[in-house]
Order: C-alpha cells, then structure tokens, then sequence
C-alpha cells in the first residue's frame, strides 16, 4: 500500500515539473529567441540611409556597410566605425518611429 502512494506522488510530481518545464520555455524561452532573430534579421538588413540607435545610444545616419562593420554619420562630417552587433533594433524602432502630436480638447 505504501509503494502505490508513493507511485502516484511521483507521478504527479513529474507531471507538475513537466507543466513547470513547458511555461517557462512559452514565457522566458520563446520571446527572447523571438527578440534575438528580430534583432540578428535587423542587423542584417541594415542599409546606407538608414537611422540607426547604438546599444550606447548614439544616433546617426548609415554611411557605409561592410561585412561585420558599419559606418555611422553622426553628424556633418563626422563619422563613426562600428560593429554592426552594436546597433540596438528596439532603440532604432522607437527612434525611427514619429511622435503623435495630442490633439487639445
């Protein structure tokens, strides 16, 4: 009788670490493999013209691409050599995007 308790224990134990298991890949895993596509796909689209954010935050405008380094015009006449893995996506989005102007009531 003792042997069949504890069967069960055990079973519902590994069913509780197996849920466990699966809501921490659906919360914590997935979304940040998500974010590190979205930024390696970003990184590899990055073309002269764009505006870009470093992970440092300095602005600039793309001067030139090479294969894992880009040139960055901060201002006129002054540019900037960087790795392209230190161009952040979620900054250059909020960047790139245009304020909304509230209407007054």
């Amino acid at each position: 009788m003792f042997l069949q308790a504890a069967g069960g224990d055990a079973m519902q134990t590994l069913f509780l670490l197996g849920g466990m298991a699966i809501i921490f890949y659906f919360f914590m895993i997935r979304p940040q493999q998500k974010k590190q596509k979205d930024q390696r796909t970003f990184v590899d689209q990055i073309k002269k013209g764009d505006s870009v954010v470093t992970i440092g935050g300095i602005h600039g405008k793309v001067f030139s691409v090479d294969n894992e380094t880009i040139t960055i015009e901060v201002d006129r006449g002054y540019k900037m050599t960087i790795e392209k893995t230190a161009v952040s996506f979620e900054n250059s989005r909020k960047a790139s995007e245009k304020p909304v102007k509230k209407e007054k009531d």
